[in-house]
């Protein structure tokens, strides 16, 4: 029987994207300028679903102010998860909303349609769970399986460390609904309820899940820097989002537009500025008088001030990068919680509202935090925290 509905478990806040995701969660942060659940809901309604439940709580008001209750023609309901345990716990919360079998997808992770197809396809009602899977990927961070045959999955394992041979789950399913039996027990490890436990304690009750192989694009965004990657290979995925000029945006006839770029709504880029290639500006963006701006995700409400320089940069919404201020690009290396992650292409994180007042040096792999005020003139590395005044 075709499956016409989804749930969409939008949750999470993005812990390792912060400072982006400080006033709003991981799914609406913007790739090539539309949020990352916006690209789902694509991807959902171009392979004919028509009713879509999202599982929202962590900033849950940008998601449903944005989005509403329709999208494209297809309905959405929004369930409440109020205590982020686990993905299965958030499947579980939208179990008094739907009924009959559904495709369950990551709000937080960029999925083509041909991967959601290819699941839809290959599920009947003989499997309790039909899983998207992938060749390539990280597979110990993100989970895999193991295959009995051709088709059916004798183990999942949500971060393998062994030598054997993994499919990396993709977190695309079909399920159908006496899956939620398996997701209430036993007991979960951690107070939290994973979708692969759930899909593990089926298969240990003998019951029939299977796997299917896809070449259909998957990403996850898991750092900031990931965003930049992301967006440089959607702008050069023809099925993906198309190198757009919005047709009122003001582009001085001496700036130089190096394609593959998004330039929305209301942009103004100024005389002798240079945007591309890969680059995303969000609306109401302005690119003052030759500034450059290269691999670079620029948010709504943006201002590059003259002769700025922004290389493999990242803003969040409201942003001033005053005149003469250089983001040189990278590699750097770049502090997550407690982490360094080295050698990361990455010029710098300004999250939203950040303010520099000109002539500011961003060292590569630099991550401000929102509200923070950067005086004219400062070298700036390493990580500065939200509200900040750098002098």
């Amino acid at each position: 029987m075709p499956i016409s509905s989804a749930v969409v478990l939008a949750a999470g806040e993005g812990a390792r994207l912060r400072p982006l995701t400080k006033h709003r969660p991981k799914p609406m942060l913007p790739a090539a300028t539309k949020p990352i659940l916006e690209h789902v809901f694509d991807a959902l309604v171009d392979a004919d679903i028509t009713e879509i439940t999202v599982v929202v709580g962590y900033g849950r008001t940008h998601v449903q102010s944005h989005f509403g209750s329709t999208y494209r023609g297809a309905s959405i309901d929004y369930v409440v998860q109020d205590k982020q345990l686990g993905s299965g716990h958030a499947l579980l919360e939208a179990e008094p909303e739907v009924s009959g079998p559904q495709l369950v997808l990551n709000g937080d992770q960029l999925v083509e349609q041909r991967l959601i197809e290819d699941v839809h396809e290959a599920h009947d009602s003989d499997s309790i769970a039909t899983l998207g899977l992938v060749r390539d990927g990280d597979i110990a961070n993100y989970g895999g399986v193991i295959f009995e045959d051709d088709e059916n999955i004798s183990e999942i394992v949500e971060r393998p460390h062994d030598d054997r041979s993994y499919h990396l789950n993709a977190g695309v399913y079909a399920f159908e609904s006496e899956i939620f039996d398996y997701l209430r027990g036993p007991e979960p490890q951690f107070n939290e309820y994973s979708l692969v436990d759930g899909i593990a304690n089926a298969i240990a009750a003998d019951e029939t899940v299977r796997g299917v192989t896809s070449d259909g694009f998957w990403y996850d965004a898991t750092y900031p820097w990931d965003l930049l990657e992301v967006t440089e290979t959607l702008l050069g995925n023809t099925d993906g989002v198309e190198s757009t000029v919005s047709t009122d945006a003001q582009i001085h006839e001496s700036a130089t537009i190096v394609e593959p770029v998004v330039i929305s709504t209301d942009c103004v880029i100024g005389p002798g500025s240079v945007v591309g290639p890969n680059v995303a500006l969000g609306e109401n963006v302005t690119v003052g008088a030759n500034a450059v701006v290269e691999n670079s995700v620029v948010d709504a409400d943006t201002r590059i001030g003259a002769n700025a320089t922004l290389i493999d940069g990242v803003t969040g919404h409201g942003v001033q990068i005053g005149a003469g201020s250089t983001m040189v690009g990278g590699p750097g290396d770049v502090r997550v919680g407690d982490r360094i992650h080295e050698n990361e292409r990455l010029g710098a994180v300004l999250a939203d509202r950040v303010r520099d007042g000109g002539g500011v040096t961003y060292a590569p792999g630099t991550v401000v935090g929102s509200d923070a005020v950067i005086t004219a003139g400062t070298a700036v590395s390493g990580t500065v925290d939200d509200g900040t005044e750098v002098q």
